[in-house]
């Protein structure tokens, strides 16, 4: 929220303590772009005794025509700036070559098939894959891009069921969180009658029969504001294929608990469902379960509290095994007998280690466990026992995942990808340990050209913070170098090592792609997420600053050829540094971005995150949450750096009005030359089935804005010169 009026920021400074920036000697008085007009209205609120001007309000309304014609405007201011800088289309042909490389995930096997997804490239999405041995020709599936002409609509999930005869398969249109289920039949490829609704975070956990399937959804919500309206009282269902969704079963819910959340799955041999709930966003679980193979069985708890994490891996019997960081930060594995659930009575199969336990399943009757050292990928393999059995070997830097399969199974496929490494696909049989290549991608570029390391540095607390600093090899530390910063820091969320055709191309131009581990996210366990919550939030801020400033005093970039850069939680944190140093920064790309932190909670999904924010409902959360509130910390008459906020009209998670008021409130309180402006997508979300092309397209953007804010000389270099 931009106050109305200079002295009421001034006063919640004082009070507060507000961090942003005085205001500074500009080098032009504001930019001589013509904003369109964004008018200010008296709405003030009052939040324990302290009045907060919201002049932007109107502006929560994405469905009025005055906003409407709002987006429309700001849009063409933005359009026609990108349309001027003559690199922009080059970078996108480039950037489109660069896409043009196939691209697998994880198989999996269900009832002697295996299933896998794959784009040849510059598909929209992604296609369905299933095959009955490894050598045979695979046959397609499910092509989403048939579900739309301009592949808006994507698959969200698949789940195929244990005899390998059914798929149920999640789509999402236009990048909302909203999910629908259909049934196909495998071996026909036709769909069923069975199509269900008002599906949003949810799994699909079929059972052991076939005979239908668990899913969570929430009531039919309103049409005209159903991308906007809170989602409360999630409920878990049972469908039964073949049948109407006005038929299904209801299985649980707890209408005393608006909050709750929760998760289905099914054990392998058919016996339990466990329901995971959850309460918001955070990493602490309580864990029911329900006896299938007695009619009319209760559901009964296991885990009754919400104290810690725990994530289902399998079952042996009545004992099931979980990781878990109960009295454990960075994770241990334990198993519990449902007929001795007592914590005295759990059993600790893995103990606690240096290294963040990350994902752990259960195969050959063994447990594969990935870990991270440092946000790098370690894989371990210990017997049910716990004993050691091998590491497994990893190519170098990067990040692993999959690992899917049975108990029974003695093979299984697993993912590996760094900053430099496309994402290669390996078989691993665990008789041997030997990992043989699956599927490997080739790309137009040389990966020796490129080299990446990791830097520790020193946050404002005396913190030590990794980074990822990745560049082509012989790079000049003269401070020269224009340098993208990316961040994220919160929901337990790790930052690792993955390969992006958008960051070679950057690199290709002559930047340097810097990520950092900020507290917040999940990199050293829950004391490291905890440290950058509610009320130490700061923290993650300071090392993001922290960061920039180790790059500018190493002289591998300078303020002005500085960049940063992050998404929806990491909007935020670009919106609080820009805030906080804008002197720091040559430019700054908010994506998708939290950033009216006093009324985020008011929106869909957003009250779960306060569980990470805290809440302007709490005196002493209102307090640390307007400090950094990148809405509220906006002073007029200061040098922001270039600014380009980017959202979407379809954002279910983070609405987009936070972006509409942000911008708005920024355009009016810039007081030097660099531009504010804000790319609003259509037809596209928070991100998660975004079609080829409209990343191609965002990504050009940015890009091309960044060569003409940061004056990369080498951008023209890169692609061929001005076209």
């Amino acid at each position: 929220m931009h106050m109305r009026q200079a002295t009421l920021v001034a006063l919640l400074a004082a009070a507060f303590g507000a961090q942003a920036a005085p205001a500074q000697s500009c080098t032009a008085n504001g930019s001589s772009l013509t904003y369109p007009v964004s008018k200010k209205t008296d709405q003030t609120d009052t939040y324990h005794g302290t009045a907060v001007a919201d002049p932007y309000r109107w502006l929560e309304d994405a469905n009025s025509a005055e906003t409407k014609s709002w987006v429309e405007a700001q849009n063409k201011v933005t359009q026609a700036y990108l349309a001027q800088i003559p690199q922009r289309e080059a970078i996108r042909q480039r950037l489109t070559q660069l896409w043009n490389y196939e691209r697998y995930s994880v198989p999996s096997k269900e009832g002697g098939r295996y299933f896998y997804t794959r784009n040849d490239g510059l598909q929209n999405q992604a296609v369905l894959y299933t095959m009955k041995k490894l050598g045979d020709q695979p046959r397609v599936l499910l092509d989403p891009n048939t579900l739309a002409a301009d592949g808006t609509v994507a698959l969200a999930g698949a789940e195929v069921s244990p005899d390998g005869k059914l798929l149920a398969y999640s789509t999402a249109a236009s990048g909302s969180d909203w999910n629908e289920i259909r049934v196909r039949d495998i071996e026909t490829g036709k769909d069923l009658v069975d199509h269900v609704k008002w599906v949003k975070f949810s799994r699909t956990a079929w059972t052991k029969d076939g005979k239908g399937f668990f899913y969570s959804r929430y009531d039919e919500p309103k049409e005209a504001t159903k991308l906007a309206d809170v989602n409360y009282f999630q409920k878990l269902y049972y469908h039964r294929v073949g049948t109407p969704q006005s038929a299904d079963t209801l299985v649980y819910d707890r209408p005393d608990e608006k909050e709750w959340g929760f998760g289905a799955e099914t054990t392998h041999d058919g016996r339990y469902l466990l329901i995971t709930a959850t309460k918001g966003t955070a990493h602490k679980y309580r864990v029911f379960y329900k006896d299938l193979s007695k009619a009319d069985a209760p559901v009964l708890p296991l885990i009754d509290n919400f104290e810690a994490a725990y994530d289902f891996i399998d079952n042996v019997g009545s004992v099931f095994y979980f990781s878990t960081d109960k009295d454990a930060p960075r994770k241990r594995i334990v198993a519990i007998d449902v007929a001795k659930p007592q914590a005295a009575d759990w059993k600790v199969i893995v103990p606690e280690s240096s290294d963040t336990l990350v994902a752990a399943h259960m195969i050959n009757n063994q447990l594969v466990s990935a870990y991270l050292k440092d946000a790098r990928s370690v894989v371990k393999v210990v017997d049910l026992k716990g004993k050691a059995v091998r590491q497994i070997a990893l190519p170098g830097i990067g990040s692993v995942a999959g690992f899917n399969g049975r108990r029974g199974d003695s093979e299984t496929f697993f993912s590996f990808t760094g900053f430099t490494n496309p994402t290669t696909i390996y078989r691993l049989d665990l008789k041997t340990g030997a990992s043989t290549v699956f599927r490997q991608p080739k790309v137009g570029f040389n990966p020796a050209d490129y080299e990446t390391r990791q830097q520790f540095y020193t946050s404002r607390d005396g913190t030590r913070v990794p980074m990822f600093i990745v560049s082509k090899k012989g790079l000049k530390m003269d401070g020269s170098n224009p340098t993208y910063l990316y961040g994220y820091g919160g929901f337990n969320i790790s930052l690792t090592p993955s390969f992006s055709p958008a960051n070679l191309a950057w690199m290709e131009m002559g930047g340097v792609y810097v990520v950092a581990n900020l507290r917040g996210g999940g990199e050293y366990g829950e004391a490291w997420h905890e440290a950058g919550t509610r009320l130490k939030k700061q923290n993650v801020f300071d090392d993001f600053i922290g960061a920039a400033e180790w790059l500018v005093a190493n002289k591998v970039t300078s303020p002005q050829k500085l960049a940063i850069g992050g998404g929806s939680n990491g909007g935020l944190l670009v919106g609080a540094a820009m805030t906080q140093r804008p002197e720091l920064f040559g430019a700054a790309i908010p994506a998708v971005g939290v950033m009216d932190m006093l009324r985020f909670h008011k929106f869909t999904i957003g009250w779960a995150w306060t569980s990470d924010y805290g809440s302007s409902e709490n005196p002493d959360e209102f307090k640390a949450l307007v400090k950094y509130s990148p809405l509220h910390n906006l002073k007029p008459g200061s040098c922001y750096p270039a600014t380009m906020v980017t959202t979407a009209d379809h954002d279910d998670r983070v609405v987009p009005a936070h972006s509409f008021k942000y911008a708005a409130a920024a355009q009016a309180a810039q007081g030097g030359a660099a531009p504010i402006l804000i790319r609003i997508d259509t037809k596209a979300g928070h991100g998660a089935g975004k079609p080829t092309g409209k990343q191609i397209e965002e990504v050009a953007d940015r890009w091309g804005f960044l060569s003409r804010e940061l004056k990369m000389v080498e951008a023209d270099k890169a692609t061929g010169g001005a076209q």
